[in-house]
C-alpha cells in the first residue's frame, strides 16, 4: 500500500519537477565541487555573456563558450565575454547575440538556454536552438563518485541549420596569481576498443613549479587541471585572441598545441576544443535534429591537504587514490561514467525536490537545490576506504580548517543527503583531540588557521568559542548515532533508502563508517549499506566509546560553565562577545542532555542518570534567566533587557527527540536474538511527558518571530536588522506553520532580489536591498542548514514533527514589539532602585 502510495505521490509531482526553478538568485553554480575547483556564473539575471564566470572569490576565471554558424559567418558568445577578442571591423567576422532564454538549476545542474537568431542568408524555418548543460554530480549512493574532483559539461544542441561549437580555458583555474608560470599538454586516450574515433583528448594544465599546501587569494597552487573531450572533436592551444577569431573566421580549430610556455596572461593561452554539428542535411526543412557532446573538467591534487593526525604530520591524498591508481585511470572512468552519474545525481535532485516540497513548498524547493553544491565545495574527500575522512574549509569568512561551528549548521544536509559523511567530518577532529595535541578541555574551534593546512592549535589559541563548539559537537555526535542506529524504522535520507537492501559489509576497527562499494543496477562503486542493522548500531557503540573519555570531558566543561557563560564568542562571531548570552546556554544546556543520549548507547547508565538530572535542572534555571518576565520572548542576554533573539538552538531539542519526552525511547539493540528493545527510561523526571524544553517556549518564540520578521526575513537578534539564513530555517523548522510560511516567503522574496554578488550568501540584511552587511559572507557551507526542514522529518523514526503538531492550531498573536520592550526596560530599572 505505501508504494502504491508513493507512485501515485510521484506521479503528480513529476509535471512539477519538469518545470524550470523558479526563484533568480544572482548567482548560478557551474563547475562546484571543491574548495579549489570552484566556478559560478556571476550576474546570473543578466546575459551569460556579459560578465567572465568567476572564482566563489569574485575573481574573473577564463571560461568561453562561442557558437558559429556557416551561413554568414556569424558568432554567438554564449558564456564569458570571449567577443572582446573579435574585430568589429574585420569583413570576415560577424558578431550577433543570441536570446538568452535563461537558467534552470536543480541540485547537481545548472542549464543555460539559448534560440539563434539566425543571419539573412538563412530562411524563416531554420532555426538553432542550444543549451548548456552544467553538471555537477550529488550521489549519495556513490561516495567514490562524489570523491571525484571534476564535473560534466554537455552541449546541446537542437534545429536545422549547421551549428559549430567553441570552448575555450585558460591559466586562472591553476593558480591565483595571474604571474604564475604555467605549463600544458595535449594526452590523448584510447579506449579498450582500440578505435582512434573512440577515445578522448585532454588538456593538463598546471603551474611550472608548484607549491603545496599554498593559495594565492584562496585559489591553489599546486594541482592540475584536466579539460577532456570526445576525440572526433577538434583542439589547439595559443593566444585567446588568435585561437578565437580562427574559430569566428572558420569555425573550427587546427589540432595544434603551441609549446611556447608562459604566463598566465602573457599573450594569455587558452586551451580550446571545438565541435562541428551538422543538423542541416535534411531537405526536409520542417525535420529538427538534436545532438550533443559532453566534456569533463577536473582539477586533480595528490596530496590533498597536510593534517595533524594521531600518528603526526600527515600528508593526506585523495579518497580517489585508493580506487584509481593513476590520474589516466580516473579520467577514464569519469569520463565514461557520464550516464551513471547523471542517473545518480538525477535521482538525488528529484527526491529532494519531492521531500522538500512536502516539507515546505515550491520556493523551498528551489532554495535546498540552490544551497546543496554550494555545501559540497567546500568539501574534500580523503583517507582510505577503511578511514574515510571528509575535509572542510570555512569558506570566505577566513578559511579556517574543520571549523566545529562551520560543520555545525552545515550538518543537516549531510544528515539528510548521506549520514555517513558528517562521520567522515567529525572523525578528523575526534582523532586530532583524542591524541592529546589540543591542551584545553573545552572542544577546538578548527583544525588548522587556514584551509588546507590542518596543523591543529598546540598553544591552544584557537578562536574563543569554548560553550558553542562544546555543544556542537555532542549534539552532531548523538545526531549521528540516531541516525544510524533509527533508520531501519524510518524512511531515511536518499543514499540510505536507494541501497536499503544491500549485503551489510562486516565493519572491522573503530571507524564510525568504513566505505564499502559494490555493484548495483550495472553500476560499479555503489556504496554498501549498513544502517540500520546490529552492524549499524554496533559501530555507532564502538565509536562513541572509542573517545567516551573526550565527550565526557566536554560535558563537564559544559556543566561547569553553560549555564551561566562568561563573556565570550558564540558562533555569530561578528556579534562580538558577551556574557549570558540565552541562546549559546541553551546550546551547551542541550549539549549535556545529549550527553545523556551518548551515555545511554553505550550502556554508561549512571552517566546518562546524572547528565539527564542536570540538564533538567539547568533547563528549568535557563527559563528563569533567559525568558523576559512578561513571557514574550527570549532575551539576547539575561541581563539585557529589552532585547530579543532568534533561538536557533531549540531545533537541537527537536532534532534529538527530547522535545517527544516520555513518548520516545531510542532504539537500542538487544543482546539476544540481535532483536531490537525500548530502553525503558532511568526514572521518572518532572515535565518529562511535556518534553524536555517546555512546549510554551517554542510557542512563544514562533509568535515572537512572526511579531519581528522583516522584509526579507526573520532578524538575528534585536542588536541589527542583519540575519543568518541557517540560522532563519532552523528557527522556522521548529516554528508554527503559518509562521514558517511567512518567512520562508520572506526568504525568496529576498533570493529574488538581494543585490549581493557572490554565491549565495548566509548573512544579509533584512531590509533595504538584502546587501551584505559587513562582513561579506559568501559561498559558505554553513547553507547546509537550509535542509533544517527535510533532517527534522525524518528524525526520532519519523515522528520529530509529530511533537510539534501543537503548533498547528496555534493562533498567532498580534504584538506592539516595541512597547513590550520598552516595557520591559521600565520595570528593569524600577527593580533596579528598589534593590
Amino acid at each position: 500500500m505505501r508504494l502504491v502510495s508513493a507512485i501515485t505521490w510521484l506521479a503528480a509531482i513529476l509535471p512539477y519537477l519538469a518545470c524550470a526553478s523558479r526563484l533568480t538568485p544572482p548567482v548560478l553554480p557551474l563547475i562546484v565541487r571543491n574548495p579549489y575547483l570552484s566556478t559560478w556564473l556571476q550576474n546570473a539575471r543578466g546575459n551569460p555573456w556579459d560578465r567572465w564566470p568567476m572564482f566563489w572569490t569574485g575573481q574573473e576565471i577564463g571560461f568561453s563558450v562561442l557558437a558559429s554558424v556557416s551561413g554568414g559567418r556569424t558568432t554567438y558568445p554564449l558564456l564569458g565575454r570571449a567577443q572582446d577578442s573579435l574585430p568589429i571591423k574585420d569583413p570576415n567576422i560577424s558578431v550577433a547575440y543570441p536570446i538568452y532564454k535563461g537558467a534552470q538549476y536543480d541540485a547537481s545542474t545548472t542549464n543555460l538556454s539559448y534560440s539563434l537568431p539566425l543571419p539573412s542568408t538563412y530562411s524563416s524555418s531554420d532555426h538553432v536552438d542550444i543549451t548548456l548543460s552544467f553538471l555537477s554530480p550529488i550521489t549519495p549512493t556513490s561516495t567514490v563518485r562524489q570523491a571525484i574532483p571534476a564535473s560534466y559539461l554537455t552541449v546541446y544542441v537542437s534545429g536545422n541549420a549547421d551549428v559549430d561549437i567553441y570552448l575555450d580555458l585558460n591559466g586562472q583555474w591553476v593558480s591565483g596569481d595571474r604571474g604564475s608560470k604555467i605549463v600544458w599538454d595535449m594526452v590523448h586516450t584510447t579506449l579498450e576498443d582500440h578505435n582512434e574515433n573512440h577515445g578522448f583528448k585532454t588538456w593538463q594544465v598546471r603551474r611550472d613549479v608548484e607549491r603545496l599546501f599554498t593559495e594565492f587569494r584562496d585559489q591553489s597552487e599546486w594541482g592540475e587541471l584536466q579539460f577532456s573531450a570526445p576525440s572526433d572533436v577538434r583542439h589547439e592551444s595559443g593566444t585567446s585572441a588568435i585561437l578565437r577569431q580562427r574559430f569566428a573566421r572558420m569555425g573550427t580549430l587546427q589540432d595544434a598545441v603551441d609549446r611556447d610556455f608562459r604566463t598566465i596572461m602573457d599573450n594569455e593561452p587558452v586551451f580550446a576544443f571545438s565541435k562541428s554539428f551538422t543538423l542541416g542535411s535534411s531537405s526536409n526543412k520542417s525535420i529538427q535534429d538534436s545532438d550533443s557532446v559532453t566534456f569533463t573538467i577536473g582539477h586533480v591534487q595528490d596530496p590533498v591537504v597536510q593534517y595533524a593526525s594521531a600518528r603526526g604530520l600527515t600528508m593526506m591524498r585523495p579518497l580517489w587514490k585508493s580506487y584509481f591508481h593513476t590520474v589516466k585511470e580516473l579520467l577514464t572512468f569519469h569520463y565514461l561514467d557520464f550516464a551513471h552519474a547523471s542517473e545518480l545525481a538525477a535521482n538525488y535532485s528529484a527526491q529532494l525536490a519531492i521531500d522538500a516540497f512536502k516539507s515546505g513548498a515550491e520556493d523551498y524547493v528551489d532554495i535546498v537545490a540552490l544551497s546543496a553544491r554550494q555545501v559540497l565545495g567546500a568539501t574534500s574527500f580523503s583517507g582510505t576506504p577503511d578511514d574515510p575522512i571528509l575535509f572542510l574549509k570555512e569558506i570566505s569568512s577566513n578559511g579556517n580548517f574543520q571549523t566545529i561551528d562551520v560543520i555545525f549548521p552545515s550538518f543537516p544536509f549531510f544528515l539528510y543527503t548521506n549520514p555517513r559523511w558528517l562521520g567522515y567530518l567529525l572523525e578528523p577532529l575526534i582523532e586530532h583531540m583524542l591524541s592529546g595535541q589540543y591542551p584545553n578541555k573545552y572542544a577546538m574551534h578548527d583544525l588548522g588557521s587556514h584551509f588546507p593546512n590542518a596543523t591543529g592549535h598546540a598553544d591552544g589559541r584557537d578562536e574563543y568559542m569554548p560553550v558553542e563548539e562544546c555543544g556542537n559537537i555532542l549534539i552532531m555526535g548523538l545526531a549521528l548515532a540516531n541516525s544510524l542506529r533509527d533508520a531501519a524504522n524510518t524512511s531515511a535520507s536518499v543514499g540510505w533508502k536507494a541501497m536499503s537492501n544491500a549485503p551489510a559489509p562486516q565493519p572491522s576497527g573503530d571507524s564510525l563508517a568504513p566505505l564499502s562499494v559494490g555493484h548495483k543496477d550495472g553500476k560499479a562503486y555503489i556504496d554498501d549499506v549498513w544502517v540500520g542493522n546490529p552492524n549499524s548500531l554496533k559501530q555507532a557503540q564502538k565509536w562513541v566509546g572509542k573517545s567516551y573519555r573526550l565527550w565526557k570531558q566536554w560535558t563537564s566543561y559544559l556543566v561547569e560553565f553553560s549555564l551561566l557563560p562568561h563573556n565570550q564568542l558564540s558562533t555569530d562571531d561578528f556579534a562580538g562577545w558577551l556574557a549570558l548570552q540565552t541562546n549559546l546556554a541553551l546550546k551547551g544546556i542541550i549539549g549535556i542532555k545529549a550527553m545523556a543520549g551518548l551515555a545511554e548507547l553505550t550502556g554508561n547508565d549512571e552517566d546518562a542518570k546524572v547528565y539527564n538530572n542536570i540538564s533538567e535542572t539547568y533547563i528549568a534555571k535557563w527559563e528563569e534567566y533567559g525568558i523576559s518576565r512578561d513571557k514574550t520572548h527570549a532575551k539576547v542576554a539575561y541581563d539585557w533587557y529589552g532585547s530579543w533573539t532568534t533561538t536557533y538552538n531549540l531545533y537541537a531539542d527537536s532534532l534529538l527527540c527530547f522535545h517527544l519526552g516520555s513518548e520516545y525511547q531510542p532504539t537500542v539493540m538487544s543482546s539476544i536474538g540481535g532483536r531490537y528493545e525500548h530502553q525503558k527510561p532511568l526514572k521518572k523526571i518532572k515535565g518529562d511527558k511535556d518534553g524536555f524544553v517546555p512546549k510554551h517556549i517554542y510557542q512563544m518564540q514562533s509568535d515572537w518571530y512572526y511579531a519581528v520578521r522583516q522584509k526579507y526575513g526573520l532578524p538575528l537578534d534585536s542588536r541589527h536588522l542583519y540575519t543568518k539564513t541557517d540560522w532563519e530555517f532552523f528557527a522556522m523548522a521548529v516554528a508554527a506553520p503559518k509562521v514558517r510560511a511567512e518567512i520562508l516567503q520572506s526568504v525568496a522574496k529576498w533570493v529574488n532580489e538581494t543585490s549581493t554578488d557572490r554565491p549565495l550568501t548566509d548573512l544579509h540584511q533584512t531590509e533595504g536591498s538584502g546587501a551584505f552587511p559587513g562582513p561579506n559572507f559568501f559561498a559558505r557551507p554553513v547553507v547546509g542548514g537550509h535542509f533544517a526542514f527535510l533532517t527534522l522529518t525524518q528524525a526520532c523514526r519519523g515522528q520529530a514533527e509529530k511533537g510539534l503538531k501543537y503548533l498547528d492550531d496555534s493562533v498567532t498573536k498580534h504584538m506592539d514589539v516595541e512597547a513590550i520592550l520598552e516595557r520591559e526596560i521600565e520595570e528593569a530599572e524600577w527593580a533596579t532602585k528598589e534593590l
